[in-house]
């Protein structure tokens, strides 16, 4: 009876309705669980996002790549952008191509005493006054590199470059090289194949005059000397830089601290050295990597008994077994004092090959950052009386980085728009007017980094204008394209780099508004988001990090020497190394303030300078310095924080494992 009740309820028409409604639950169900994410993300102004704010949420060294930020239109070849104009992220404020810091005849004077510094703030001075004029030209179109209609001019230099501008080989007497003070001039730099022969002669060894070395103890003799110093070297990137040594070859005939005649070869990237190939005698290892199927270093050490005595059980074993005594036949030092001979260095396909006299005698490897085509002088230096130099196989056109520049321009490595909001950090970026190749490797690498697409953080290059006028015409269309340059308009030079400097803390605090300031160089690799991080640990505090000195004195002799006129102290004052620091908001408006009153104190070391400002500021308001070995001052280290002398290729290495990888890592390939 009660089974027969059950299934009249459950007849199949009410149990499809029961199905069917459930279905229909089930679907509502689903789409309210797609909708309400919808109505959080819909609402950007509104209740959630007033009520709930998204904090940036950083989990992982791959979050900080950028993967979606908008892009700038192709079609807008200046990155001036219109304030009142709209992006994804919100307003943008106008792109400042120019620094706006102020300069004018009286910027340098009551600065110090009457002649502390006065040698720095005359150059100062100079350049800003040449400087006025080269931006002044290039504004008004003067320095067009296409002043002359493009046919014309293309055929025209077409044939120059073949003939004149790049001749296939040059000769010079000794003489003659001796009048163009000991350099060979290579307007085209090298290719695959070139090759220079010198024919010259050292000269006898004579008494070190230098005081370092020639330090005697009571009863020793003299120390004898006898070295030269063969270099290709690049083009001077600014005034008082010395230029790149592209391959240093070093024969020490006498006067090594090995007491041997060695040779040693080396590389010289702003100014810092390469780890040193040194030839003692004894040929490369078997398992060493070779040049073009060349090793390294020959031998030229004999290493029989030279005549003494073996004992008499050794010389019987010898020859019980029947093993004859190996007397090698190895060439002599391919240097002597008063003995004419003849170089020859050739460019191979991985390295420079040195041969003398017709024997090979070394090879040295390509080092990364160096190309053939920079190696635009040949220089010979030291004991030595060169007698004729001849360059062959060189280049027929001259080396063109337009290409490589127009292939470059690509929108994703332009700067994204400014936000019309404060900035957290800014970073201001040391650079050189022909540094195109540095720049685009830090556009490429770190650059790309989220924060910097999402304009949180904003990077800009500070670059100021070199004697030369192509390489301005070239720089302000890279400006005017990429949009992450800044200009300082004055005459580069080495010694002035404290007011590149200077102009980062007024861009900083007065375009950007920004809240913390870095400067690096372009050949710092950045770690962003470690770097920001370190910062907020101070809140609103005024602080001063980086890879501080403490108590380092000033070297009084030597290539680096500062004299008691630059500075009378005998300590430095606390300061930063200045390949990455970070300073607070507060330090760089005194900077500024300070600077615009004719007050700021300059120093030709910007660091110091740095420190030296720093130390003023903590006088009136206490500032707190952080040291951190993680801004590494000579290269890369584990976990750092920023990584110096960093080549193009280094960059887009470490770039690619911090993302990839998910890890700090180093690429020492140089």
């Amino acid at each position: 009876m009660k089974r027969s009740k059950f299934e009249s309820l459950m007849s199949p028409s009410r149990l499809r309705l029961l199905q069917f409604l459930i279905g229909v639950l089930f679907l509502y169900l689903l789409f309210v669980s797609f909708e309400i994410p919808l109505v959080f993300k819909a609402d950007s102004g509104g209740f959630f996002t007033d009520t709930l704010p998204r904090p940036l949420i950083l989990e992982s060294e791959e979050d900080f790549s950028y993967k979606t930020a908008p892009a700038r239109p192709d079609n807008d070849p200046d990155l001036v952008h219109n304030p009142g104009s709209r992006s994804p992220e919100g307003n943008v404020r106008e792109f400042k191509g120019v620094s706006g810091l102020l300069f004018n005849d009286s910027s340098f004077d009551n600065i110090g005493s009457k002649d502390e510094l006065s040698v720095l703030h005359k150059t100062a001075r100079h350049a800003f006054v040449v400087g006025k004029k080269l931006w002044d030209d290039l504004q008004s179109g003067l320095q067009k590199s296409d002043s002359e209609p493009k046919q014309q001019s293309q055929s025209q230099n077409k044939n120059k470059n073949q003939t004149e501008s790049c001749p296939d080989s040059i000769s010079l007497s000794g003489p003659e090289f001796v009048k163009q003070g000991r350099i060979l001039v290579l307007p085209c730099g090298l290719t695959l194949g070139s090759h220079i022969t010198v024919v010259g002669m050292p000269h006898w060894a004579h008494a070190e005059n230098d005081p370092k070395i020639a330090v005697l103890r009571e009863g020793d003799e003299s120390v004898m000397v006898t070295q030269f110093m063969m270099e290709l070297q690049g083009l001077k990137t600014v005034d008082g830089e010395d230029p790149p040594r592209i391959h240093h070859f070093n024969p020490r005939l006498k006067g090594d601290w090995s007491g041997k005649p060695v040779i040693e070869q080396n590389t010289c990237y702003r100014m810092q050295w390469g780890s040193a190939l040194r030839c003692e005698g004894w040929k490369s290892r078997a398992d060493e990597e070779t040049v073009d199927g060349e090793v390294k270093c020959e031998k030229w050490i004999r290493d029989d008994d030279n005549g003494s005595e073996e004992s008499k059980t050794t010389w019987w074993l010898n020859r019980l077994i029947g093993r004859k005594k190996k007397v090698t036949l190895d060439w002599q030092y391919p240097f002597a004092e008063g003995k004419l001979f003849v170089l020859t260095l050739r460019a191979g396909l991985e390295g420079y090959h040195v041969n003398v006299d017709g024997r090979h005698i070394t090879s040295f490897p390509y080092r990364t950052g160096f190309v053939l085509e920079d190696a635009t002088g040949l220089s010979l230096k030291g004991d030595l009386d060169v007698h004729s130099v001849f360059a062959a196989s060189l280049p027929n056109s001259h080396p063109s980085f337009d290409p490589q520049k127009h292939l470059e321009r690509l929108s994703k490595w332009k700067a994204p728009p400014l936000p019309n909001g404060n900035v957290e950090l800014f970073i201001g970026i040391l650079s050189a007017g022909n540094h195109f190749a540095e720049r685009m490797a830090v556009r490429k690498s770190w650059m790309q980094h989220k924060l910097i697409k999402s304009s949180n953080v904003v990077a800009r290059f500070f670059v100021a204008l070199s004697g030369r006028k192509e390489v301005n015409v070239e720089l302000k269309k890279e400006a005017d394209y990429f949009g992450d340059i800044v200009i300082v308009p004055y005459m580069d030079n080495y010694d002035l780099v404290v007011l590149k400097t200077v102009a980062i803390s007024e861009y900083g605090v007065r375009t950007m508004a920004a809240k913390y300031i870095m400067k690096c160089d372009d050949d710092t690799f950045v770690r962003v988001d470690s770097v920001i991080k370190e910062a907020k640990k101070y809140g609103d505090k005024s602080m001063y990090i980086g890879n501080m000195n403490y108590y380092h004195k000033p070297l009084r002799d030597g290539k680096w020497a500062v004299t008691y006129e630059e500075w009378p102290e005998e300590d430095y004052p606390p300061y930063a190394n200045g390949p990455g620091y970070i300073i607070s908001s507060d330090i760089s408006q005194f900077i500024v303030a300070e600077f615009e009153k004719h007050k700021l104190r300059l120093f030709k070391m910007e660091d110091v300078s740095m420190g030296m400002w720093v130390e003023k500021f903590n006088s009136s308001k206490p500032v707190e310095y952080e040291h951190s070995l993680k801004f590494c001052q000579f290269g890369c280290v584990e976990d750092y924080y920023t990584a110096h002398y960093q080549s193009p290729r280094q960059m887009l290495c470490m770039w690619d494992k911090l993302i990839n990888v998910g890890k700090p890592q180093c690429c020492n390939m140089r």
